[in-house]
């Protein structure tokens, strides 16, 4: 059965009436998770791009992009979308339902904010609303203004792209230590770590991304204290 024919079953289970944001109680645990991933990055991205004052089809083919989506499962998609861009929950109410599922583990916050940036730059541009939106979340996310710069610096071009800033590092951390937060970077950016801790296979895309991002600003930083 595909990511969205589970997806499109837990939501066909709700009782007539309840909020789409009520199908994160149902999925705490694997293999459910990555059910609940999927809804959360589209519910928010569906939520987010209201942000700007419109929908725009760049934005909708994002997530064909961040989740490999088959022409046979489009509907399925696009019926997630309709239903949390139409939800009278406001994305604070998904945003705090998300964390508490992913609490034990916040690198799949990470993951899911991610998606996010994705989303948002699909059309080419980065709206202060859509600034203000995802930097909210990632404090109800419980991020720290670290954490939250260096995916901006990753996705946005105006933003700073120093490598410090893209790594989460002080420029004054010595050598040794910004190595050993490139490495647990990269562990957490494996498809079977991130498979593990819920984001779905369909979305491991992610990860190609990241993995290129870290291990250039690590290159860049090395060379810059070795050279």
């Amino acid at each position: 059965m595909s990511l969205w024919s589970r997806i499109s079953d837990a939501i066909s289970a709700l009782a007539s009436g309840e909020s789409l944001a009520t199908v994160f109680e149902r999925l705490r645990t694997p293999p459910e998770r990555s059910v609940a991933f999927a809804i959360a990055v589209i519910a928010l991205g569906a939520k987010m791009a209201k942000a700007d004052g419109h929908v725009t089809r760049d934005e909708v083919t994002a997530f064909r992009e961040v989740f490999q989506i088959a022409q046979e499962d489009e509907a399925g998609a696009a019926k997630v979308f309709n239903m949390a861009r139409t939800d009278v929950a406001g994305y604070r109410e998904y945003a705090r339902r998300i964390r508490a599922m992913f609490a034990e583990d916040s690198t799949v916050l990470s993951d899911l904010m991610e998606g996010l940036f994705h989303i948002s730059m699909a059309d080419g541009s980065y709206h202060p609303d859509e600034d203000a939106f995802l930097h909210e979340v990632s404090q109800i996310f419980g991020q720290s203004e670290t954490q939250f710069r260096a995916l901006r610096a990753r996705f946005v071009p105006d933003a700073p792209k120093d490598p410090y800033t893209i790594l989460g590092v002080d420029p004054d951390m010595p050598l040794p230590e910004i190595r050993k937060v490139w490495r647990k970077l990269v562990r957490d950016t494996h498809p079977d770590a991130m498979m593990a801790r819920g984001v779905p296979r369909e979305a491991i895309r992610l990860a190609e991304k990241r993995m290129i991002d870290i291990n250039h600003a690590w290159e860049e930083i090395n060379r810059q204290t070795v050279g």
